[in-house]
This record gives structure tokens, C-alpha cells and sequence, in this order.
């Protein structure tokens, strides 16, 4: 096996691309609060990095908030026109990005880190991205340097695989993906890519302000608290959790059940469902401050479910997700679950479904559901009521487990090690040494009869009379000889005419439907 490249803040650099990004303009998901977090590990850890994504037009183009982490914010001439976020003007901003990007990052990014001495990672997210990775695997080739930077494209979801050329994808670079369950939907489109897991800031590891959390539970007092927070999005099973506490109440429970949705129509589906099965809700539209939300929940009065209809801050949310007897994060679909992950971390008991929820292990750090049914829900409400000893062991062990998946332990224990094992797929090598010839300024001679017969002397192959000469993938060079035209031989070729000894990318065999 050939050595592994040492992969140090000494030895490379990095480059995100996203469309999302930190920028209240930039957030429209999970996604960017992704990259900031990632960027910020990155930086902390040493390494230059460079979050490319489309930001704030009204912010700096270049900006760097902490040493190591530089900002670009990409298309704000685009921006200015679409003030209503990232997403607004998509294809304006995509057609833009595909043309422009591959080229700033190879002359801006890729290039400088070469003449430092230093390799390039490249990650890529989402579809948005995909076409964009491809140019720039090419551009790459062209200017002499893919041997200097790993290519790696991430999905953190389905949408837009529609618009994804996946053959080509698979070849220019890494696939990635969360979660085994994202792997084993993508082996659908016949990919089978590598794993790195979501992460949360490491300082969030940690239970909320515990006179906060008192407060919470006396403002119920002699009741349950149930909460759910998310999108208005079936996927995100509202109605079954809607049904699991009409069934509460009509079993005698004293439950209190705080909700924050968005702006989605499913959610009036959800609110009628709600006062169809006898269920009394009032909206609530408490102010940022956490001690003030709470003393506003207080004074509210009483129902069977509070409706958040106004911005919560992460610290009221984590003080909801240490001080309730339960978290909902029952989805069916989810991707990797990072709110059942945050849940965990600040000590809480999380309700998460069996699909993307890798860190999930059913009644150590959480309840596992493997149905849409409310029942589920209902018998692990009872579980915690019978064993409180129980209960405590799981908010000891879901912080245990949040800590493991800090994008600190992520970065070190995962990324790293994926980026050594696909620099190796990739034939990516060190500083100083090369297997990519660069573009000659001057044209090479197309081949010629000479140069076809040499090639075969080189092979020992005896080609027939007028035959075209196929020069087998197990030898080191093609030529032993100086090329036509006094260029180096193997001048103009992929890795300067040495052979690929191994796929440039993994494939799952092929599936018989």
C-alpha cells in the first residue's frame, strides 16, 4: 500500500463550498448552520480554511471573522436583486456560480496553497454544488494540478437529485453522505458513498441554566411537558404526534405540550387535527429573553398545547430540551436528525425515529420509534414514568454520546481519516512531488505512427499492420522515450502517463431489480 499522507494544518487547506452559509441572508436550513459550524471547527483547529456560499449582499465580499477562516461571499451582485434570501433567484445564482466558482477557487484557492506547500480539501454540498465540482475536477486537470487537492461532494438530503449527473459525479470526486441510511438511498443511484456524520459545536454539550429549567417545570406545575420543534413537514410526523397526546389526556395523564413549528400549510392541517381530537390549544408569542418566555408561558392560561407562533432562542430551546420529561423528534424521514443530536447534548430525552439517526441507541440515550403509530409514543411516556432511575441514566449517557459527534471529535476521528483514504483513491500527492504533468505552454504533436510504434517497442506488444495501438493499464509509463515535439514523455496525459492503479472512486456492484 503506498504511504499516507500526514494531513496536518502545516500540510493543507481547506475549502467549503456551499449555497447556504453563516449569513442571516445565507440560512435558510440545517445546512448553514452546518458549514458555519464546520468552518469554525476547521479554523479552531488550525487548519486555513475558506467558506465560499451566497451571502449578505450587504456585507464585506471577503471577510474574516476569526484568523484561519475567510469568507467569500459569493454573487451579491445577483443578491442585490433578490433580497428575499439565498434562495430567492436560484437559478440565476446557480448559473452564475457554475461558471464562475471552479475558476476562483483553482486561481484564488488551490494554486496559492501549491506554492505554500500545502495540498487542498475540497468539500462540496448539496446538489447545488455538483455540476460545479465536476468543472472544477476539470479545471483542475487542465491547469496541471488535481494531484494537489481532494475532492469530496456531500449530501445531506434528496432534494435536487433529479438534477445530479451522478456517473460523472462518482468520477470527478468522493461522494459523501451522513448517515448509513442516506448510503443506502443513494445506492439507488448507483453510488455508494462514504459516511461522515453530522457534528454539533462542543460547547453544547452542556445542561441548561438549572434555575431556568426549574422555572420551566413550575410553570406546569403538576404537569408532564412534552416538546416538538421543527418544521411544519409530514415528514416530521406532527399528526402522530398530535394523536399520541389526545391519547394522554384521554388516558387521565396531565400533560403540557409546547410546539414551534414554521410557516408551512401543513401546519394548520396539524392544528385542526389537534382540536378535532378534543385537544385545546392557544398560540403564544413569548419574548426572546429566556427568563421572560417562561414567566409569559406562566402567566398564559392553561391548554393541552402551547403554540410558539414567535422566534425561540437556542438558549430557550435548550433550556425546553433539559427541563422536559420528553422531545419529540419523531420524524420518519430524517436524513441524519440533528435536533434529536442537540437534544442529547444538553441532557434531554429525545423521542427519535430509525432512519438517519446513526448515534440513536434505543433506551441507553433515547426512545427509538420504528413506527408512525402513536401507540409507540405512548408506551415510551410510560416506560419513563415507571423508571426514573432509568431516565437519568439516558440523560447521563445522551450527553456521553453528543460529545462523541462534537465536530471537534468528528473532524479528528472521521474527516481526517476519509480525506488520507480518498487523497490515496485519488492519487493525490505530496508537496513537492507530482504524477500530473502541467499543460505545456507550447501544443504537443498530436501521435504520430513513430511515437504508436514506440509505444508498443515500450509494451513488447506487436500491433497488426494499420492497427491502432492499446497501450495496457498495468504499465508505469507509456513511453520510455522523449514524446514528439521534444516533450517530456507522457506529456499531456492524466498523471503524466502513469497508470491509475486503482479506481479514481467505489461503486456498489450493480443492483438486479
Amino acid at each position: 500500500m503506498a504511504d499516507l499522507l500526514r494531513l496536518t494544518p502545516e500540510t493543507l487547506e481547506f475549502v467549503l463550498l456551499s449555497f447556504e452559509g453563516p449569513d442571516q441572508y445565507s440560512m435558510a436550513g440545517g445546512l448553514g448552520v452546518r458549514m458555519k459550524e464546520l468552518a469554525l471547527e476547521l479554523a479552531r483547529q488550525g487548519y486555513k480554511t475558506h467558506l465560499v456560499f451566497i451571502g449578505d449582499p450587504d456585507l464585506p465580499a471577503r471577510e474574516s471573522p476569526i484568523e484561519n477562516l475567510t469568507l467569500h461571499r459569493w454573487g451579491q451582485w445577483l443578491s442585490t436583486h433578490y433580497r428575499g434570501g439565498v434562495y430567492q433567484g436560484e437559478e440565476s445564482k446557480l448559473i452564475d456560480w457554475n461558471e464562475q466558482v471552479p475558476g476562483y477557487v483553482v486561481s484564488e484557492m488551490v494554486k496559492p496553497a501549491v506554492a505554500a506547500g500545502r495540498l487542498t480539501a475540497v468539500l462540496a454540498e448539496e446538489w447545488h454544488t455538483a455540476y460545479s465540482t465536476c468543472q472544477l475536477s476539470d479545471r483542475l486537470w487542465a491547469e496541471g494540478v488535481r494531484d494537489k487537492a481532494v475532492l469530496l461532494w456531500n449530501a445531506n438530503n434528496t432534494i435536487g437529485f433529479d438534477r445530479i449527473d451522478w456517473r460523472r459525479l462518482d468520477f470527478c470526486s468522493q461522494i459523501t453522505t451522513v448517515s448509513r441510511y442516506m448510503k443506502h438511498v443513494m445506492w439507488g443511484q448507483g453510488v455508494n458513498p462514504l459516511v461522515i456524520p453530522n457534528g454539533i459545536p462542543g460547547d453544547r454539550v452542556k445542561r441548561a441554566d438549572s434555575e431556568l429549567v426549574a422555572k420551566l417545570r413550575a410553570a406546569f406545575p403538576g404537569r408532564e411537558l412534552v416538546f416538538k420543534i421543527g418544521r411544519f413537514s409530514p415528514d416530521k410526523r406532527w399528526n402522530m404526534a398530535i394523536d399520541a397526546m389526545a391519547e394522554e389526556k384521554h388516558a387521565g395523564h396531565e400533560v403540557a405540550t409546547v410546539i414551534r413549528g414554521g410557516v408551512e400549510p401543513h401546519g394548520a392541517e396539524v392544528l385542526a387535527r389537534a382540536y378535532g381530537r378534543g385537544l385545546k390549544i392557544v398560540d403564544v408569542k413569548p419574548p426572546r429573553d429566556p427568563a421572560e418566555a417562561i414567566q409569559a408561558l406562566a402567566e398564559t392560561q392553561r391548554a393541552d398545547i402551547y403554540n410558539i407562533t414567535s422566534f425561540m432562542s437556542d438558549d430557550l430551546i435548550n433550556v425546553f430540551y433539559s427541563g422536559a420529561d420528553a422531545v419529540l423528534a419523531n420524524s420518519g424521514h430524517e436524513p441524519f436528525g440533528l435536533v434529536g443530536l442537540e437534544v442529547m447534548a444538553a441532557g434531554g430525552v429525545t423521542f427519535v425515529g430509525t432512519t438517519g439517526e446513526d448515534y440513536a441507541v434505543p433506551f441507553l440515550n433515547c426512545i427509538a420509534l420504528d413506527t408512525d403509530d402513536p401507540t409507540e409514543i405512548n408506551i415510551g411516556l410510560d416506560f419513563l414514568r415507571q423508571h426514573p432511575d432509568i431516565v437519568e441514566r439516558m440523560r447521563y449517557d445522551a450527553m456521553e454520546t453528543a460529545e462523541s459527534f462534537s465536530w471537534k471529535n468528528v473532524v479528528e476521528d472521521n474527516l481526517l481519516g476519509k480525506l488520507r483514504y480518498v487523497a490515496l483513491r485519488q492519487l493525490v500527492t505530496p508537496p513537492g512531488k507530482s504524477r500530473v504533468t502541467p499543460t505545456p505552454a507550447d501544443p504537443v504533436d498530436p501521435p504520430t505512427a513513430e511515437a504508436a510504434a514506440a509505444a508498443a517497442r515500450a509494451t513488447g506488444a506487436k500491433p497488426a499492420h494499420g492497427a491502432a495501438v492499446a497501450v495496457p493499464a498495468e504499465t508505469e509509463t507509456l513511453a520510455d522515450g522523449p514524446a514528439p515535439g521534444g516533450a517530456p514523455a507522457g506529456a499531456g496525459l492524466p498523471y503524466g502517463g502513469q497508470a491509475m492503479t486503482k479506481r479514481p472512486s467505489i461503486k456498489p456492484p450493480t443492483i438486479e431489480s
